[in-house]
C-alpha cells in the first residue's frame, strides 16, 4: 500500500503573495520545491503526496500542475477556483483534463463572513464538484465548524475532508466546543479528516507529544481509522516542528492500532479519497 502525506505545499516565496508569513514565521520565508520535499519523503518512508494550494489563483493551479507533471511523486493536486463564479463549470471543465487535479478548496478560515460556506453561490459551486470527480477540502477555524454539518449536509455523495482537524487551540488545550462540533460533522460518512497542522496550533517552542492525545482520541474515536488520513503540512509545519516530529506525534499515537488501520492512516484512505 502507497504510503501518502496527504497535506503539503509548494511555493516561490514572495511576501505580497505570501502575506499570511507573518514575522513569526520567518523560517518559512523562502522558497519550497518538490526537489526539497523528495528526499524528506523518502527518508521518511513515503512514496508520494498531495499539493495543496497556498495562495488563492489559477495562476497557482498552473504551478502546482506543473510540479506534479514533473515529479512523479506527487500524487495529487487539491486547487483554488472561484466557487462563486458564474462561470465556475466552464472552469471545472477545463481542469478535468488533468489527470492529478483531484479537487479544491477554499480558504474559508480567512473570510470575514464565517458562514461563507452557507451562501447560495458558493454551495452552488461545490453542487458541481461530484459531476467531475472532484473532492473538497474544508479549511476552516473552530468557529466555523458550527455551520459545516448544515454544509455537508446538503451533498451526501460530496467528498469532503477537513484540513487539520479544524485547527482547534491546542495551546491553551481548549476542545469542548470543538469536540461537540467536530462529532457533529463526523456522523457524515462522506466527510474524512486530515490528522495534519497540529503541531501549529500548539505552543511552537514547547510543545509536547502528549499535548495533542486528547484531539487524536477525539478524531479516532469519531472519524474511525477509515476517514483519517496523515498529512504534514510541510512546510508550514517547520514553523514548530521539523517533518520526522510531525511523522513520529502521529505514528507514536496509533502504534497500538492494527497494521492495515496504520496503513490506511498513512496513504490507504489518501489514495482512496484523492481516487490515486
Amino acid at each position: 500500500m502507497l504510503r501518502i502525506d496527504s497535506h503539503q505545499h509548494f511555493w516561490k516565496y514572495d511576501p505580497v503573495e505570501y502575506d499570511w508569513i507573518d514575522d513569526s514565521m520567518a523560517v518559512i520565508r523562502k522558497d519550497f520545491l518538490p526537489g526539497d520535499l523528495e528526499p524528506v519523503l523518502k527518508s521518511n518512508g513515503f512514496d508520494g503526496c498531495i499539493i495543496v494550494q497556498s495562495h488563492q489563483s489559477e495562476q497557482e493551479n498552473d504551478f502546482q500542475l506543473a510540479n506534479a507533471d514533473n515529479y512523479n511523486f506527487i500524487k495529487g493536486v487539491v486547487g483554488w477556483v472561484d466557487l462563486q463564479s458564474a462561470n465556475i463549470g466552464e472552469r471545472l471543465t477545463y481542469y478535468n483534463q488533468f489527470e492529478k487535479m483531484k479537487g479544491f478548496r477554499h480558504v474559508l478560515q480567512g473570510e470575514p463572513q464565517r458562514d461563507m460556506m452557507l451562501q447560495s453561490a458558493f454551495l452552488h459551486g461545490i453542487s458541481l464538484l461530484k459531476k467531475y470527480n472532484y473532492t473538497y477540502d474544508i479549511l476552516i477555524f473552530p468557529d466555523q465548524l458550527k455551520y459545516t454539518a448544515k454544509f455537508v449536509a446538503q451533498f451526501p455523495d460530496q467528498p469532503f475532508v477537513i484540513d487539520h482537524i479544524a485547527k482547534p487551540n491546542i495551546k491553551q488545550a481548549e476542545i469542548a466546543d470543538w469536540e461537540k462540533d467536530i462529532k457533529a460533522v463526523a456522523q457524515f460518512e462522506n466527510v474524512f479528516c486530515k490528522v495534519s497542522g497540529m503541531v501549529t496550533e500548539a505552543d511552537w517552542q514547547n510543545w509536547k507529544p502528549a499535548d495533542f492525545n486528547p484531539y487524536l482520541d477525539v478524531i479516532a474515536d469519531n472519524f474511525g481509522t477509515d476517514r483519517l488520513m496523515f498529512g504534514s503540512d510541510w512546510p508550514v509545519c517547520k514553523i514548530a516542528a521539523e517533518y520526522e516530529q510531525v511523522a513520529g506525534i502521529i505514528a507514536a499515537y496509533f502504534s497500538a492500532f492494527s497494521k492495515i488501520e496504520q496503513e490506511n492512516i498513512f496513504g490507504g484512505n489518501a489514495a482512496r479519497f484523492y481516487n490515486i
